[in-house]
């Protein structure tokens, strides 16, 4: 019978690249926790405020999303277009936020045409209010969804 040697592999082990990975994961994720200067992103904004009804703002509580915005960045009886997010932050009433969704309740279109407090799909042409998310021209028949968010002071956070 004849014995084979078994040779070991040159390069790190399994454990040392596992833990490597790992390593370069939770690198990344608190990197990209570490900004809060989405206020100072170029977003849309128009007439005046956002709003946290349907989602709920809560005055006070710290939440774990990331600040949107300064209190005095959204107009009341307007809002805030926020891209990266998909979302729209308004004020319907002083110191009242909510914010709704910028995706198209009829077909799922990406929304950024936000002037005064009507937000419109330049995929079909649905038009919804952004102080409380109902449809102001069809073809979309289902409001805006709701997002939670947390007024903390002047800050505005997506929860």
């Amino acid at each position: 019978m004849t014995s084979e040697s078994v040779q070991p592999m040159s390069g790190p082990s399994r454990r040392a690249l596992v833990a490597a990975v790992g390593a370069a994961g939770l690198t990344a994720a608190l990197t990209a926790c570490g900004s809060e200067d989405k206020a100072s992103d170029p977003s849309t904004e128009q007439g005046g405020g956002a709003t946290n009804e349907g989602g709920g703002s809560s005055t006070g509580a710290g939440a774990g999303g990331a600040v949107l915005a300064k209190t005095a960045d959204i107009p009341e009886g307007g809002g805030k277009i926020f891209k990266d997010e998909k979302v729209v932050v308004s004020q319907p009433t002083a110191g009242e936020y909510k914010a709704f969704s910028t995706v198209c309740t009829h077909q799922d279109c990406p929304m950024v045409d936000l002037k005064d407090d009507i937000i419109s799909c330049t995929c079909h042409g649905s038009q919804f209010s952004i102080l409380d998310g109902s449809v102001k021209k069809k073809p979309a028949v289902k409001p805006l969804e709701p997002k939670q968010i947390t007024v903390n002071g002047d800050s505005i956070t997506l929860a």
